[in-house]
């Protein structure tokens, strides 16, 4: 898996401007009232670089960093206050239902400079499910069909198919 690393001391005008659009954004969804035309249109606004799937919901309370990293699938379901640090990218496919408070974290800063930012992509394959309040970090793969649990820090990959509990996640079945 590749390393990306970004020096945010040396950030383009370009990269200012979107950050600073993402966070608006955020603050906009945050503060728009759900299942409304306008809700829908702000959340478009936020991801236009890579659009979402068909089908998709996004509750409120979403905290989303470079969205441009960031693809979305069809018929994904995403709840309250997520997080999503998408500079490392993150991809999530078709089905996935990502539960309230759940962070999806692609990127963390450099032990010895913090201006800089260590990036490894994070994906949620297809149908699987990220149970409420867990923290997937940068680097990892949920495989399909997989179910992390609640409160569960994952910092390796998961399986097709295993559940996963704990702190650091472990398997404990298979489904």
């Amino acid at each position: 898996m590749e390393e990306k690393r970004i020096d945010l001391s040396k950030s383009t005008p370009e990269e200012i401007a979107s950050g600073i659009k993402d966070t608006q954004l955020c603050f906009k969804l945050n503060h728009t009232m759900p299942y409304t035309p306008e809700y829908d249109e702000t959340v478009h606004a936020l991801f236009d670089a890579n659009g979402i799937g068909e089908g998709t919901r996004i509750m409120p309370g979403l905290v989303a960093v470079r969205t441009s990293e960031i693809r979305i699938g069809k018929h994904v379901v995403i709840m309250n206050n997520c997080l999503m640090m998408g500079a490392g990218g993150i991809t999530i496919d078709d089905d996935v239902l990502v539960a309230a408070n759940a962070q999806l974290i692609s990127n963390n800063h450099d032990l010895d400079d913090h201006s800089i930012l260590v990036c490894k992509p994070v994906h949620l394959k297809r149908n699987c499910w990220i149970g409420a309040g867990a923290t997937i970090l940068p680097g990892v793969t949920v495989g399909e069909n997989a179910v992390v649990g609640a409160a569960s820090v994952v910092t390796k990959d998961v399986p097709d198919n295993a559940v996963v509990v704990g702190s650091p996640a472990k398997v404990v079945k298979y489904v």
